[in-house]
């Protein structure tokens, strides 16, 4: 939907100034819970302060609105523009719906019901058999979340995406348009076995391994093929029928820890962020509480080299040696930069318990530190 365009001709009509931009879901059902309490129907707009906020489209855990601001409206005007907005959207999905393929018109259609659901807030919810059984979503699946970090002036098509998809997997795949630039994928369970007969019994790999490859083989031919940068999830199979919207739901959790905790990685594996989901649950008091107790004030010794050598000595389980070559520098190098951290901060990270208070403290520096 073409937003700033619809944003303009009302501000013409209106003559009021009007923004567009994303407000936190939780902001947006106190409003509406305040001002909409008994009344059980979906809010498109509340008032806040001397502003009025439309409601345009949920992204991820975020309400896009339209905000009215400085020139009060009617009672009249507001439900104008409630249906005017209500209209577009329904004109343009009609519209748009008419041009798909018999394909992609599958795929949207599991895309409103899974949006749908999530606007209700539900975490759990079976597809309904016509939906499940039209696009063949009983057996087990690999899913996948993809996230396009292009320009938001950029369009990627349904058609083409799937058809380099099919051509890495070499398979029939389902592809979800979710949110913008947000891309659901289901590859075939098959995939974990393929070329296992290959393999020697004593190089059998792990699922969690079998599943890494698969997810960096595919970032890697997206990051070189596809119009831009683009940050991938992978999970366990399931089995859609049954816990898809669960399924997209961690799969979004598991890219909100990624790019949080770690910024430069774009190939997110929730088995590697137990650790970063338990952590995000702190409040953030007690984060600030803990850095300070373990730190004592000594954040300056954090500096970009001992940040990177302490991720790779905690990667390397604390390996001195193994460390050192990763880094291409000498054992005894290696060994003055612990030395000198320990000085600085009265922390010995090749001691079990220094280095796990250290691994905690680095993850709050970096999400902390940002904020």
């Amino acid at each position: 939907m073409d937003w700033e365009r619809i944003k303009e001709r009302l501000e013409a009509v209106l003559q009021a100034p009007m923004h567009i931009y994303l407000l936190p879901e939780a902001e947006w059902n106190r409003l509406a819970g305040e001002q909409h309490e008994g009344q059980g129907s979906f809010s498109r707009s509340v008032i806040r302060g001397q502003d009025v906020l439309f409601y345009l489209a949920k992204e991820n855990k975020e309400i896009r609105i339209l905000q009215v601001s400085e020139v009060p409206l009617s009672s009249s005007e507001r439900q104008l523009v409630e249906l005017m907005l209500e209209s577009k959207q329904t004109q343009e999905r009609k519209v748009w719906g008419s041009y798909l393929s018999e394909d992609e018109r599958k795929a949207h259609q599991l895309r409103e019901w899974l949006l749908h659901q999530m606007e209700r807030g539900l975490t759990h919810a079976e597809l309904p058999d016509t939906l499940a059984s039209q696009s063949s979503l009983y057996s087990t699946k690999i899913p996948l979340l993809l996230y396009g970090d292009y320009s938001q002036n950029q369009s990627v098509s349904y058609t083409e995406l799937k058809k380099l998809l099919e051509s890495f997997f070499e398979a029939e795949i389902t592809l979800i348009p979710l949110l913008d630039k947000e891309w659901l994928i289901l590859a075939p369970e098959g995939l974990l076995t393929s070329g296992s007969e290959e393999r020697d019994l004593d190089e059998e790999e792990s699922i969690e391994q079998t599943l890494d490859a698969l997810g960096s083989g595919l970032y890697e031919m997206l990051a070189n093929e596809w119009i831009g940068e683009c940050h991938l999830a992978i999970n366990y199979p399931v089995k859609p029928a049954k816990s898809l919207l669960t399924a997209i739901l961690q799969l979004r959790e598991t890219i909100m820890l990624g790019r949080s905790f770690h910024v430069s990685s774009n190939m997110h594996l929730p088995w590697e962020l137990r650790l970063e989901k338990l952590l995000h649950l702190v409040q953030e008091e007690e984060k600030a509480e803990f850095m300070e107790q373990v730190l004592r004030g000594t954040d300056h010794a954090l500096d970009a080299e001992t940040v990177t050598t302490l991720e790779h000595f905690f990667a390397l389980d604390c390996n001195v040696s193994e460390t050192a070559k990763k880094l291409y520098i000498h054992r005894n190098t290696l060994l003055y930069r612990l030395d000198k951290f320990k000085q600085e901060t009265g922390l010995d990270v090749r001691t079990f318990n220094h280095a796990v208070l250290v691994r905690l403290a680095l993850l709050l520096y970096k999400v902390t530190k940002r904020k």
